[in-house]
């Protein structure tokens, strides 16, 4: 269970507003309530709210994250910088022709700081949205980062603490995929948004490794017995980077942990390389 909050906790009107989304983790009764600085299921079960405003869901060991401290900063100055905004404006449009009014649910799985997610909120003006991630310093910055965002621990490995068929469209943008709990959750008619990196994607920071030809195909395997794919952008250009900014760029991603104190000198210039795919459910 997570720490405690501390008293300063105040309400999260997009918190409140997906409650009825929940289910709860432990025993999945449908609905979770308010109780100060808690949510509460039917059966006494009790999650913590932290401070920063996201739910505390994750129950048991402790999901691994990639995302730690340093990572979430880095990505936080880079992003805000805007260089990620034709990735971010191709997955919130393809989430919007998921939603024609602009209402309902947004689940954004593997959310990271919620920059994707507020994107498409900001597409959908009468929408909530609630992401999930297991790093909580992703997590304090994404629970702030739309005021009709709400987010909330989970590992998305797991079965989602959400009720059946309550999300409009779900979102997963650079992370793990649960191609079932995608399918679960989402309503007959909604939208599945999966965007990655193709091969060429940031080449310019990666030491030298073989690019994997079969990653289409094993997304195309797992998503086919739940999915049908409608349509499929590529976003692609180069990024002319002061260093500071191509520091962040390396910092923000797993690279960085395989590049030795050997890799000073950093590309000016790097390739943005993404496949964002609509999908319907079948």
């Amino acid at each position: 269970m997570p720490a405690s909050p501390s008293p300063s906790s105040s309400p999260s009107p997009a918190l409140d507003s997906v409650l009825g989304l929940l289910r709860c983790p432990v025993c999945r009764a449908p609905s979770l309530r308010r109780e100060g600085n808690a949510l509460r299921c039917p059966a006494g079960h009790a999650f913590d709210i932290a401070r920063h405003g996201y739910a505390g869901l994750l129950t048991g060991a402790r999901a691994t994250s990639g995302d730690d401290a340093a990572m979430v900063r880095a990505r936080e100055r880079f992003l805000a910088g805007g260089r990620y905004a034709p990735v971010r404006d191709a997955v919130a449009g393809l989430a919007m022709e998921g939603v024609p009014a602009g209402t309902g649910a947004v689940l954004d799985a593997g959310c990271g700081t919620g920059y994707y997610l507020a994107g498409a909120l900001d597409r959908l003006p009468a929408a909530r949205g609630l992401g999930l991630d297991s790093s909580v310093r992703a997590l304090r910055t994404a629970a702030r980062a739309h005021e009709r965002a709400a987010a909330a621990a989970w590992d998305v490995f797991r079965p989602f603490p959400l009720a059946d068929r309550v999300a409009d469209v779900v979102l997963d943008v650079f992370a793990p995929r649960n191609p079932a709990e995608f399918h679960r959750v989402l309503r007959p008619g909604g939208r599945l948004v999966v965007a990655r990196p193709t091969g060429r994607h940031l080449a310019e920071l990666r030491a030298p490794v073989a690019v994997d030809p079969a990653k289409e195909e094993r997304l195309r395997r797992a998503m086919e017995p739940f999915f049908t794919a409608t349509v499929t952008e590529r976003v692609e250009y180069v990024l002319s980077l002061p260093p500071a900014d191509a520091r962040d760029l390396l910092d923000m991603t797993p690279t960085a942990r395989h590049l030795g104190p050997s890799e000073a000198e950093l590309p000016r210039q790097v390739t943005v390389s993404v496949l964002a795919t609509a999908y319907r459910p079948r």
